[in-house]
């Protein structure tokens, strides 16, 4: 069982989650943005933390994130494994002690030198990306495990915890293109979601967690 974490403070926004569920093979939903507290996580193999049109620098406005925070430091003291996508990419990262800036909104397929790791088997390196924030300073423990030519930490993984990062979106498949195309400035390019295998993250993360191989 999968626990994902709904971040999106935008309702007409909350198509990705969906999309994280219909990758996954067992899962439930904990509405953070809403609900904020504290999800049971008794009865979960994993958690997702996914992704946010906020910022993880507007917790004045977004109490909730504060909470958030916590409980990620939990998760990862505990060594749950967890996956954070986009906003939860940073949220991970700045939980642990690192630093997110705005840089402008990128809405686009790049290519990413990916390491060897689990989580990346059979994804390849043309990546749908919607962000307008990145990763500046890493987290303690988070070790960069993706790049791109414009962001050195597009990818982390925890040294010692079972603790995944990525800005990509591994649930934005072709699927989602023409909502994406109308609710954010997505740039076409050289590239085509023919290239795109990115959604292979969620079964990965999956079965790492339920496995306990990782």
């Amino acid at each position: 069982m999968i626990l994902v974490l709904e971040n999106e403070v935008r309702p007409e926004i909350r198509y990705f989650v969906p999309e994280i569920t219909r990758a996954l093979s067992e899962s439930r939903v904990y509405d953070f943005a809403d609900e904020g507290g504290r999800p049971d996580v008794a009865d979960v193999d994993g958690v997702v933390v996914a992704g946010s049109t906020a910022g993880v620098y507007e917790a004045d406005e977004y109490p909730w994130m504060a909470e958030q925070r916590a409980f990620v430091r939990e998760l990862v003291d505990e060594e749950v494994p967890t996956y954070g996508i986009c906003f939860g990419h940073q949220l991970i990262n700045e939980a642990l002690g690192g630093t997110v800036e705005h840089v402008g909104l990128r809405a686009e397929l790049v290519e990413v030198e990916l390491a060897d790791d689990p989580l990346f088997e059979g994804v390849e390196e043309v990546i749908p990306v919607i962000h307008g924030d990145v990763v500046t300073e890493r987290g303690d423990g988070m070790a960069v495990v993706g790049s791109a030519d414009y962001y050195e930490n597009f990818a982390t993984r925890h040294r010692d915890a079972p603790v995944w990062t990525t800005q990509y979106h591994p649930e934005f498949t072709a699927r989602l293109a023409d909502r994406v195309e109308a609710d954010f400035e997505w740039q076409e390019n050289e590239h085509s979601f023919d290239e795109v295998t990115a959604v292979r993250s969620l079964a990965n993360f999956e079965r790492l967690a339920t496995s306990g191989a990782y």
